[in-house]
């Protein structure tokens, strides 16, 4: 009596997992929002920060209420060109990266496929796979597109973590504007005399919510979250003020 016949080619490939490109995935994952997401949390999280603790360094130095909004409304423009530019500048620099080790690996291609095939089949077989669909599996992604198989499987490269600095340059100075205008806000409502105690107090409920929110959108848990992005800015304004206070009895 003979068992049930061996699962072979697209059967097989499809029970040991490999079928997201043979029936077009559609799932979506969080981690599809790595570019976008970090780009914008850091930017908004510095908007806020940067912005509020500046109010305070300057107001617990003693400067007049006109004195401090200009000088938030200077700091929101610089920092956000800066953030725009330091996003675009590094990560232009990932994708170079990529691009160069993509030109590398598509130079091997072209002068040994079948050793590029062959190291392809022991990426699989390190993951688990028997050497005879380990080498299958190869053929067959070669056959499809090797350098994408290649970029994926031995370089680590996704489409949806790749790098954008476009993309990451808008997102950080967009959401820096728009944390800085957060406390300028404050800075515009409340009376000079009370700045000190509505800056901080305003800015670490924008910082909650800017981590509960980061936190909701990336899967995260929402407590952990909030109660990171508003400790370190918590620490940060608190350093800031107290340079200015210093700087401001000295003067």
């Amino acid at each position: 009596m003979t068992g049930p016949p061996k699962a072979t080619g697209h059967a097989m490939l499809r029970n040991r997992g490999f079928t997201n490109r043979l029936r077009g995935h559609a799932e979506q994952h969080r981690h599809t929002r790595i570019g976008w997401l970090r780009a914008a949390v850091l930017g908004a999280n510095d908007g806020i920060v940067s912005t509020a603790s500046l109010v305070l360094g300057v107001a617990a130095a003693g400067a007049d209420h006109r004195t401090v909004l200009m000088t938030s409304v200077a700091g929101l423009i610089a920092g956000a060109m800066s953030m725009a530019a330091g996003e675009f500048v590094s990560v232009h620099s990932q994708a170079d990266t990529e691009n160069a080790d993509l030109a590398r690996e598509r130079a091997e291609l072209k002068a040994d496929p079948v050793g590029e095939q062959r190291e392809l089949a022991s990426i699989y077989v390190g993951r688990g796979l028997d050497r005879p669909l380990a080498d299958q599996v190869a053929a067959e992604l070669t056959a499809h597109d090797a350098l994408g198989a290649h970029a994926r499987d031995e370089l680590g490269f996704s489409p949806s973590t790749a790098a954008r600095p476009t993309q990451a340059a808008l997102a950080s100075a967009s959401s820096f504007a728009v944390g800085a205008a957060l406390p300028i806000g404050v800075v515009l409502w409340a009376t000079p005399a009370h700045l000190i105690f509505w800056v901080p107090l305003a800015s670490l409920a924008f910082l909650a919510g800017l981590g509960a929110v980061s936190a909701q959108v990336g899967g995260a848990s929402v407590w952990k979250g909030t109660c990171r992005v508003a400790f370190w800015g918590a620490f940060a304004m608190g350093v800031t003020a107290g340079a200015g206070a210093l700087f401001g009895a000295v003067a």
